[in-house]
């Protein structure tokens, strides 16, 4: 999983320095907690990694894994902008359900 601050570095978190990313097995916990996370507006991209392979498989661009965004925006062609996605941090807890999404 990825959180990250900055729209060019959504939904891979690859141009972002500053991301924080995650690996947890699939069978853990259905709760994951960021700490630290600074004030701002974040997107949060989740993909499930069924082969171990590190990267979200895909068939003819659709993708063979699961996959969710914070916000749980439609997709349709390719991953949501961050807007889409996006959501605020404030000083308390925030609290963000991703609903997963398998295609194929």
């Amino acid at each position: 999983m990825c959180l990250t601050a900055k729209a060019a570095g959504f939904p891979d978190c690859a141009k972002d320095m500053q991301a924080v990313t995650r690996t947890v097995p699939a069978d853990a916990a259905a709760s994951i907690r960021f700490e630290g996370v600074r004030p701002g507006t974040y997107a949060l991209a989740i993909f499930h990694d069924e082969n171990g392979n590190k990267k979200l498989d895909t068939f003819l661009g659709i993708p063979r894994e699961g996959f969710g965004f914070s916000r749980n925006p439609t997709v349709r062609f390719g991953p949501p902008r961050f807007a889409q996605a996006g959501f605020e941090v404030g000083d308390g807890i925030a609290r963000v359900t991703v609903r997963m999404q398998y295609l194929l």
